[in-house]
C-alpha cells in the first residue's frame, strides 16, 4: 500500500512539473512563430530544422536539470530567493504573452534556424530554464528530468505535425491559446512568489 501510495505521489510530482513546463515552453501559442520562420521551406529541411531544435532544447533542458542546484551553489542562491525572482520572471512573461499574443519578438530571417532562434529562445528561454530548475528543487531530479522528456517528446509531435495543427487552430486560435496559457503562466508565478515569500518571513 505504502509502495503504491508513493508511486502516486510520484506520478502526481511529474504531472505537476511537466504542465509547469509545457505551460512555459508553449508549443502551441508558438506555432505561427513557427509556421512563419519555416513557410518557404520544403518538407524535408524543414522537419531537419525541428529535430534539430527539438534536440538542442532538450539537451539544454537536461543540462539544467542535472547542474540547476550546482548553478545556485555557485551563485551562493538559496531555492526561496531564486522562486522569488523567477516568479516575478514568470510573471512579466506572462504579461508579455497577454499583451502582444507571443513571448517572443517576430524572428524576420528565415534562414537562421534550428539551435536558433528556435530552440533558443523560442523552445527553451529564461522561462523554460527556471521552471527546470524550479522543478528540480521541488520535485527532485528525476521528476524534472521526466517532465523534460515528456514536454520535448510533445513539442517534437506538435513539430511534425504543425502545419495540420496550424489549419486546424489557425493564427486566431493560436494566439487565444497562446493568451489563455499566459493566465496559467501568470498564476504558477504568483504560486512561486509566495512560496519564497512565506520562506523567508517563517
Amino acid at each position: 500500500m505504502r509502495i503504491r501510495d508513493d508511486l502516486l505521489d510520484f506520478i502526481s510530482e511529474v504531472g505537476k512539473a511537466a504542465i509547469a513546463l509545457f505551460i512555459i515552453v508553449d508549443p502551441l501559442g508558438n506555432i505561427p512563430i513557427f509556421v512563419g520562420l519555416t513557410d518557404e521551406m520544403p518538407d524535408a529541411p524543414r522537419k531537419k530544422v525541428y529535430n534539430t531544435a527539438t534536440l538542442v532544447g532538450f539537451i539544454l533542458l537536461l543540462v539544467f536539470a542535472f547542474t540547476g542546484q550546482g548553478i545556485l551553489n555557485i551563485f551562493g542562491l538559496s531555492i526561496y530567493s531564486f522562486e522569488v525572482a523567477g516568479g516575478l520572471l514568470l510573471l512579466i512573461i506572462s504579461i508579455r504573452i497577454l499583451i502582444s499574443g507571443s513571448m517572443h519578438e517576430n524572428v524576420e530571417n528565415p534562414e537562421s534556424m534550428g539551435a536558433v532562434p528556435i530552440a533558443i529562445p523560442l523552445l527553451v528561454g529564461p522561462g523554460a530554464i527556471t521552471t527546470t530548475i524550479f522543478n528540480l528543487q521541488a520535485y527532485g531530479t528525476i521528476a524534472a528530468i521526466l517532465a523534460v522528456v515528456i514536454v520535448l517528446s510533445l513539442t517534437w509531435v506538435i513539430l511534425r505535425f504543425i502545419n495540420r495543427i496550424y489549419g486546424f487552430l489557425g493564427r486566431t486560435g493560436s494566439l487565444v491559446i497562446a493568451r489563455v496559457m499566459a493566465l496559467f503562466i501568470a498564476a504558477i508565478a504568483v504560486q512561486y512568489i509566495l512560496t519564497g515569500v512565506t520562506h523567508f518571513i517563517a
